[in-house]
């Protein structure tokens, strides 16, 4: 049975063997798709609602 996660940032499926986990020191974890997703979230600290192409697009 393969596992798929959901990215952190954009709510897209992550594949086995593709993506970049991130951890912090507080222990929290990130699951990312892509290297756009991760510099979005974490350099530039965007909130995903206010990005188009993300799945949480609008959501409160």
């Amino acid at each position: 049975m393969v596992k798929i996660l959901k990215c952190s940032y954009c709510g897209k499926d992550i594949h086995p063997g593709t993506g970049t986990t991130y951890v912090k020191n507080d222990g929290t974890i990130y699951q990312f798709c892509t290297k756009k997703c991760r510099i979005m979230r974490l350099k530039y600290r965007k909130p995903a609602r206010k990005v188009r192409w993300t799945k949480y697009f609008g959501e409160k």
